[in-house]
């Protein structure tokens, strides 16, 4: 594992947790490949995919030597297999892609100028959703120059795979370890000693969504928020009762409200 000091200056280590993404993995690796921002390297960590993803990625693997291929031991869950991308990343920079997303070229780029810009440690970028077959189906998600803690406690505004973290200034870390929501808990805590985080409101990350499942997946957030708030940040519970009920307006007029 790499400490600090160790860390590649300039290197942006993409981390991919795989599972079962034989369908997309394809086009998220063509998306990474196409950066105008080209000292990467790719972190893919499976977790035990039972499809042929791991056949694409050793396909892959052949041609671009800056792909770092894990097979976890169990299926351990996206979490486990993010942090095992941690660990094995060489890069002063970490970016996280899941595994059906897609970049736009100029992501990385851009990413890294704002951070120099600001001398920050932490940048995300706004995004647009997509079907299964790369069809807009909601336009760009508008977010923040800034974002604090406080702000993050009642808008989710930080998508996972929009998220660059400069760990020489940062510092060293792990995700929250959950059945859901693991990133959110992670971004609060990296937030909670004063860190802002910086967005570019520009979709630069295409979110891939199963329309279906949208409010389902409202509701799980809802639990995922109450718990993460009350539990692991420790915040009285009336508090994060009104954090809930601005989260909800807040994600009402981000997937519905045009």
């Amino acid at each position: 594992m790499c400490t600090s000091k160790d860390y590649i200056k300039g290197l942006v280590s993409v981390i991919i947790p795989v599972y079962n993404v034989e369908k997309y993995i394809d086009k998220t690796l063509q998306s990474v490949f196409a950066q105008t921002y080209k000292k990467i390297e790719i972190v893919l960590v499976d977790d035990r995919s039972s499809d042929r993803s791991a056949e694409i990625i050793n396909k892959y693997q052949k041609k671009h030597p800056e792909i770092i291929y894990y097979l976890q031991p169990n299926n351990m869950g996206a979490g486990y297999a993010r942090n095992k991308a941690l660990e094995l990343a060489k890069g002063q920079y970490v970016a996280f892609l899941d595994a059906d997303d897609v970049w736009k070229p100029e992501k990385i780029e851009k990413q890294l100028k704002l951070l120099k810009k600001k001398r920050g440690s932490f940048c995300f970028t706004a995004i647009e959703m997509i079907d299964g077959d790369d069809r807009v189906i909601k336009g760009k998600r508008k977010v923040k120059s800034i974002i604090d803690y406080s702000f993050l406690l009642s808008n989710t505004m930080i998508p996972t795979s929009g998220v660059l973290v400069d760990r020489i200034v940062k510092g060293d870390f792990r995700m929250h370890i959950r059945r859901g929501g693991q990133d959110y808990a992670t971004w609060l805590r990296l937030l909670r000693d004063g860190t802002k985080a910086y967005g570019i409101d520009e979709a630069l990350v295409g979110y891939r969504i199963d329309g279906d499942s949208l409010s389902s997946n409202k509701l799980k957030s809802i639990q995922q928020i109450w718990e993460i708030q009350t539990k692991d940040e420790g915040i009285n519970k009336i508090f994060v009762g009104f954090h809930i009920i601005k989260w909800c307006w807040n994600s009402l007029k981000k997937y519905y409200i045009k």
